[in-house]
């Protein structure tokens, strides 16, 4: 081997172990950062994600304060109607909880399913499926930031990059108010 080579295969060899150690230290959630709240009179008092638009928007009263580009659920169109089938639900909805350690960068729980959610699943005789979330991006995988957006991969969430997540989560109050548009 020549020594050409042999310094390309050592440099390869040591971006492999820092892309390693950069994913672990994500996957690890090791260097996760818990944005602090914005003051109340910069909270959002409305979420509203348009699904054919594939945007989330921040509003306080009728002003927009922020849209982020979003991925969805891997069978976007259409009402979740049951556990599993990939459908991002369309509704009125709330954040009703947070997780800041979740297998996502930060996630803001929707209260799905609602009452009519549970009822018309009842009547289909299935489970309407539940832990929908406004998330960032799996642990370990920060590193795909936009690329995200090629294709809708979630289980019926919306995802954000992790930079996004953390805006949002720090405009975002548990109570807030989600509107989900077809």
């Amino acid at each position: 081997m020549s020594l050409l080579s042999k310094s390309a295969s050592a440099f390869l060899a040591m971006l492999l172990v820092i892309g390693v150690g950069l994913a672990g230290w994500d996957f690890l959630q090791l260097g996760r950062r818990i944005p602090e709240p914005v003051s109340r009179d910069s909270q959002a008092d409305l979420i509203r994600v348009d699904k054919a638009a594939r945007t989330l928007t921040l509003l306080r009263g009728a002003t927009i304060i922020k849209t982020y580009p979003v991925s969805l659920g891997g069978a976007p169109e259409g009402q979740k109607s049951r556990e599993g089938d990939g459908r991002t639900p369309e509704g009125h909805y709330s954040i009703d909880s947070r997780n800041s350690r979740s297998h996502f960068h930060l996630a803001l729980h929707i209260s799905y399913p609602n009452a009519d959610d549970r009822r018309t699943a009842q009547q289909r005789g299935v489970s309407p499926g539940g832990d929908i979330m406004i998330h960032g991006l799996p642990n370990g995988l920060g590193w795909l930031d936009k690329l995200h957006l090629k294709r809708d991969w979630t289980d019926g969430c919306v995802a954000v990059t992790n930079p996004e997540i953390e805006e949002i989560w720090a405009r975002v109050a548990t109570g807030t108010a989600i509107e989900i548009l077809p």
